[in-house]
């Protein structure tokens, strides 16, 4: 059965349980994932790459058609993926095993593509495609933002944005995350500062930085540092973002340890985390444990005073407190 994304909510879900996702737009993919299918099958997900199956076939039919595999239901995410797995979901979609669901995601599928016939003939399946998002969605997305977060903004500077995001809502995403941390001391966004703000990223992102320093990566923080002429300027936004990744492991970390269930945690963060980013944040968790986050946090907002009173030492405190924290 083929359906466009747009009519999910209008469908009752409870009743499929095997799903084909395949497109370019892989932002929009993750979005409805999170929002559509994930929230109402089950919070027990386990994430395979076709490849991990391809190469082992036996272990994943033999963990699939074992009972005692399902004693609670499971979501399986298959990413990757291509023809070559067809006659693996033929055999699952024909046991119609109970409490079993699978999502399998991929990128652009021909028409002769017997994964995307199959799903898309079979009564019991869902075939979805994702197109490329256009500027008008995408200025939509940043003009829904704007309004949210009160902030003023141009339509002239609004398509910077969006052609600054290459037509990829992953990209307009990380744009805007930059926007909504500088705009915690500026609630007005001229041309100077979208094109400071997205210069940032031609190279190596502050984003970037942020990870790998509170993941301790040593290497990659000085590879960064080298690669980027940051400036004192810089210093501000680069600690609002330590501030905003802080506190969102600082949520993370609690619930981690509520639930002593990682991947469970991360799958179902509110705002959704990208896949991307998924790895790195497991390494920080096993780094840093609620204490030194909340110490991060009041020395992040410490450093913050200093630069503030001493504008001239801002870059030297903001790159010593980075190598420190990567120790």
């Amino acid at each position: 059965m083929i359906l466009k994304f747009f009519d999910l909510k209008n469908k009752k879900l409870d009743n499929f349980n095997y799903f084909l996702l395949y497109g370019n737009n892989s932002g929009l993919m993750e979005e409805i994932i999170n929002s559509h299918l994930k929230p109402i099958k089950t919070n027990n997900i386990f994430n395979y790459d076709e490849d991990e199956i391809i190469k082992n076939p036996e272990n994943f039919e033999e963990s699939i058609f074992n009972n005692s595999f399902f004693e609670n239901e499971k979501l399986i995410i298959i990413s990757r993926a291509s023809d070559r797995i067809l006659k693996i979901v033929e055999k699952i979609v024909e046991k119609n095993i109970k409490d079993l669901t699978i999502i399998i995601k991929t990128s652009i599928l021909e028409k002769k593509s017997k994964l995307r016939i199959f799903f898309e003939k079979q009564s019991n399946t869902i075939c979805i495609p994702f197109y490329e998002d256009n500027n008008q969605t995408l200025v939509s997305i940043v003009q829904k933002f704007l309004l949210k977060k009160n902030i003023k903004m141009s339509s002239q500077n609004i398509n910077v944005i969006v052609e600054r995001s290459n037509g990829n809502r992953i990209n307009l995403y990380n744009e805007l995350d930059k926007i909504s941390s500088f705009s915690q001391n500026k609630k007005v966004i001229d041309t100077n500062d979208i094109l400071k703000l997205t210069n940032l990223s031609e190279n190596f992102s502050v984003y970037e930085l942020v990870d790998n320093s509170l993941a301790k990566k040593q290497k990659k923080i000085l590879n960064i540092l080298n690669e980027n002429n940051f400036s004192s300027e810089d210093c501000i936004l680069i600690l609002r973002i330590f501030l905003i990744k802080l506190k969102r492991l600082l949520k993370i970390q609690q619930e981690v340890e509520k639930e002593k269930n990682v991947e469970k945690v991360i799958s179902s963060h509110k705002p959704p985390i990208f896949w991307k980013e998924k790895d790195v944040i497991k390494e920080q968790i096993k780094l840093l444990n609620l204490e030194k986050i909340h110490d991060l946090i009041v020395r992040v907002n410490e450093i913050e005073l200093i630069i503030k009173k001493h504008p001239s030492t801002a870059l030297n405190v903001t790159t010593d407190f980075i190598l420190d924290q990567a120790q």
